[in-house]
């Protein structure tokens, strides 16, 4: 009678021979299903994945060992991103209680509403077998339109903060962070944040060490935490603080209806003379006067950049009325917005 090998050990053929056993599979560690939505955006999917692919194999040797993830579809269809990129799924929707995570990965934001309806009732089963949900870019309006959000903070773009809450009246976007990891709903607007919501779930489930590699080799410096700031490219100010770069983009979100430096203060848990003493180490200057150069800065872009009356610009911009924007406008530009607006015209035209 032939020998049983033990599980992992040598085995032992018919004739004697002893040979090596095969190296036992590792089960993964973890297991994400990806949904990707009708032209969506290509950057975040790939950020997200590349860093569960390089944490999941020594070195860049993309085998998926520790993780493994799939693209899933109910047709098994090509998926075209906004870009044109064109993805192929790998498994058809079956019994979302086999992944970890499921991730949403949204894109341009007319197509939201245009999901196969077998999406949302994967989603719905997911959600009921208590699978965390996770929602990139526009995948959060996604998960919104599931019904999946209700009671829930949800992540979304500085971008696209006016449009959440045009679709979804009474819900209160969070647009100044990276992320946000909700009890089982984990959301980001997409873009680099993908990759930091990524590392953040590596290192939960493999360890930091696993996160840091992942990130170091896409050349991110370092894992960030979900209250980081988001960067936004129409700051003027530069400054690593995170108090004063939250109150910026919350003044950017609210142009044309100002808040106040003690409502910013307050939305950021602290007291307005600690804010103000946080704008005047980073930056030199008091928090009144920094948003009151955003408006402005965003006012004379508005006056070069398009052919809309003063008055509108006013409006968008949050002064009360034509006469405030022109005041404001000639004190810290030396000229009136007619004035410049019709220099900048003759230049442009030689």
């Amino acid at each position: 009678m032939c020998d049983v090998p033990a599980r992992g050990g040598t085995g032992v053929s018919e004739a004697g021979t002893r040979k090596p056993a095969r190296p036992e599979k590792q089960v993964p560690r973890l297991s994400v299903g990806f949904i990707l939505a009708r032209h969506f955006t290509l950057n975040a999917f790939a950020n997200f994945v590349d860093v569960l692919r390089l944490a999941a194999d020594e070195g860049d040797r993309s085998r998926p060992i520790r993780f493994e993830w799939s693209v899933l579809s109910d047709t098994m269809s090509p998926i075209a991103s906004s870009s044109g990129v064109v993805v192929a799924p790998s498994e058809r929707l079956g019994d979302p209680g086999k992944f970890d995570y499921i991730v949403v990965v949204g894109g341009l934001i007319d197509e939201v509403p245009k999901l196969s309806p077998a999406y949302s009732r994967y989603l719905q089963r997911a959600a009921a077998a208590r699978v965390p949900l996770v929602g990139v870019c526009t995948g959060a309006f996604i998960l919104h339109h599931a019904g999946l959000m209700d009671g829930y903070r949800c992540c979304v773009s500085w971008f696209h903060h006016t449009d959440f809450l045009e679709q979804f009246d009474g819900l209160q976007p969070v647009s100044d962070q990276i992320f946000i990891v909700d009890r089982d709903r984990l959301t980001c607007p997409g873009g680099a944040s993908a990759a930091h919501l990524a590392a953040f779930l590596v290192e939960r489930h493999l360890g930091k060490a696993a996160a840091t590699k992942s990130l170091h080799i896409m050349m991110i410096n370092g894992a960030e935490v979900g209250e980081a700031p988001q960067p936004s490219p129409t700051l003027d100010f530069n400054t690593s603080d995170p108090f004063v770069r939250k109150a910026l983009l919350l003044v950017q979100q609210s142009l044309d209806a100002p808040l106040s430096v003690g409502q910013i203060a307050r939305h950021l848990g602290i007291t307005k003379r600690r804010l103000e003493r946080h704008f005047e180490s980073a930056l030199a200057t008091s928090p009144r006067a920094a948003f009151m150069e955003m408006r402005l800065s965003l006012a004379r872009h508005m006056v070069e950049t398009s052919n809309k009356s003063f008055a509108k610009i006013a409006m968008e911009c949050g002064f009360s009325d034509s006469a405030h924007f022109s005041r404001r406008f000639r004190q810290r530009f030396t000229t009136t917005p007619s004035e410049f607006r019709k220099e900048w015209l003759e230049r442009q035209n030689g």
